[in-house]
């Protein structure tokens, strides 16, 4: 019987913060969060902000929110972070019931979702000659 090596792994840089409640459904957040993964925060930030949907507010506040614990509590540079992962998940659905025809009630569900984004830091490549 042999041992197993441990392989360690080398722990990146990484800042959570996360949302919890957001009024909107898990449908129509992945599309905007699909959208700013793998950008700088400065322009995710931008991005966000010239987009017409409604639910983009919260997830500006929810990455700044990101950036302030970064800054903060790890001292990090601010230049340097990039959204290296932003999720969704479903919470929990209000149910509302609408009045109609002949007695019968239709459903109006709302639903809430939590958005997590993850921050980390990128390293500096070293270039090692001119591309021609």
């Amino acid at each position: 019987m042999s041992k197993k090596k441990k392989i360690e792994k080398i722990k990146e840089k990484t800042v959570r913060s996360i949302n919890n409640n957001i009024r909107s459904s898990v449908r129509k957040l992945n599309p905007i969060l699909r959208g700013i993964v793998g950008k700088k925060v400065d322009v995710a930030i931008r991005d966000l902000q010239f987009s017409e949907k409604r639910i983009t507010k919260d997830i500006r506040k929810t990455i700044s929110s990101a950036v302030a614990n970064a800054e903060n509590n790890f001292q990090y540079n601010i230049d340097n972070l990039i959204v290296k992962e932003a999720y969704c998940g479903k919470k929990i659905i209000m149910k509302r019931f609408r009045p109609r025809a002949k007695g019968r009630a239709a459903p109006i569900l709302k639903p809430y979702s939590s958005v997590t984004i993850i921050l980390s830091e990128t390293k500096k490549m070293e270039s090692h000659g001119t591309k021609s």
